[in-house]
């Protein structure tokens, strides 16, 4: 069983920059990609960013492209997401998700494993 646990999340101001950790303690292997998504109320899942454990290989949703960086701890099993520029339609529950699997997918189907999630709140 994969376990995430995200971290990081608060309210900041439009413009503002903010970092989200996601801890993958346990079963994940250089075999898997670990991503972030994001769902705000009334809105279906949307792909923000995927790290391939394995090469560094990374993904990007087109709404957060140039704004949001992801990187990894392999050894540390850790993704974050560094967001700068943080616009008023950011804001939505962040979930770290892992898939079995080294292309970093921007699918959101494709994740098996989520995280609790971690609420991101951008005032104007």
């Amino acid at each position: 069983q994969v376990q995430l646990v995200e971290s990081g999340g608060g309210l900041v101001q439009a413009g503002d920059a903010l970092k989200l950790s996601c801890v993958a303690p346990g079963r994940t292997s250089r075999t898997y990609n670990m991503g972030w998504v994001r769902q705000a109320p009334g809105n279906q899942r949307e792909f923000v960013a995927a790290i391939s454990w394995g090469d560094g290989q990374s993904n990007y949703g087109d709404s957060v492209k140039g704004r949001f960086t992801i990187s990894s701890n392999y050894v540390r099993r850790q993704v974050y997401l560094q967001m700068n520029s943080l616009k008023p339609e950011d804001p939505a529950v962040y979930y770290c998700a892992a898939r079995s699997s080294s292309y970093p997918s921007a699918l959101t189907d494709d994740y098996d494993y989520w995280g609790q999630g971690t609420q991101v709140t951008v005032s104007a």
